[in-house]
């Protein structure tokens, strides 16, 4: 009888013979030295969750770290346009080449292969979740400290892809002052510990707008409950971003390299330093 090729521990099937899980690690392309890979995700779509990665990805690379960001949002691909990045992958004899943003971090995007950026995904998510999985293996990196993976929101096929193919070393919540992103972020939080994945905290979009005139705060959204549902989680809070109009023109000009991350998001810039050093 031939032994079975899945985790026996999780189904419900005969299978005879039963093995260990397979693994489902996947080994970057041969031309490629990934240090660290740093997973963006958030419980719900419409948090800013491609914003954060720019920012941590852009930020890194200011600070003297080579960045990457994978963008494994297929079906809602935004990294190359807030970089303001135009030209297509190319492919070499190693792989597809991604491209470079004007500071330096490497792209790569199924908008980077599609005829048209406004051509649509119309997959179903294996095929997604493959194509993610060959921007890890066919994708000549080179050599990157940090890899930052923007997610698709929710817990489906390509976070679960991600998680078991990829050496993740930890991910990034991203949430919205909201109270029902509470119950979200719970699903995001309980999945990374079921996949064993180190959660490295929460940042918060959208926490306020300030007052052009007087210079106060505004909770547009509600009072932000960030740190209670750090706290319920055991979690650190790694910034809290306001609404601001500058940051969407940047964003919309291709000109996200230009923002002063910092200011937001230090405390994430800190951990990530921090992380390397591990």
């Amino acid at each position: 009888m031939s032994e079975c090729t899945h985790d026996c521990s999780s189904c419900s099937e005969n299978c005879g013979d039963r093995t260990e899980p397979q693994s489902f690690a996947a080994a970057p392309n041969q031309m490629s030295s990934i240090k660290k890979v740093i997973g963006v995700i958030s419980g719900k779509g419409g948090v800013g969750k491609s914003l954060i990665t720019s920012l941590l990805a852009s930020g890194m690379q200011k600070a003297g770290y080579r960045c990457g960001i994978l963008d494994a949002d297929v079906t809602g691909p935004s990294i190359p346009k807030v970089f303001g990045i135009t030209e297509k992958a190319k492919g070499s004899e190693y792989g597809i080449l991604p491209q470079v943003s004007g500071g330096g971090v490497s792209v790569m995007s199924v908008n980077l292969l599609l005829p048209d950026d406004t051509d649509p995904v119309i997959w179903r998510g294996p095929v997604i979740a493959g194509t993610v999985k060959q921007f890890w293996t066919d994708v000549v990196w080179d050599d990157i400290d940090f890899m930052f993976v923007d997610m698709p929101p929710g817990t489906g096929d390509v976070p679960l892809t991600v998680f078991q193919s990829l050496p993740v070393d930890g991910i990034v919540v991203v949430t919205s002052p909201q109270e029902l992103v509470s119950m979200i972020v719970g699903k995001a939080v309980k999945m990374a510990q079921m996949m064993d994945i180190p959660i490295l905290g929460l940042v918060e979009n959208m926490s306020y707008a300030v007052c052009p005139k007087c210079g106060e705060k505004i909770a547009v959204f509600g009072e932000s409950r960030l740190q209670e549902v750090a706290d319920t989680y055991g979690l650190s809070v790694l910034g809290q971003l306001p609404i601001d109009p500058e940051t969407a023109a940047a964003c919309d000009a291709g000109q996200v390299e230009n923002l002063d991350a910092e200011k937001w998001l230090e405390p994430a810039f800190t951990m990530l330093k921090k992380l390397y050093t591990e």
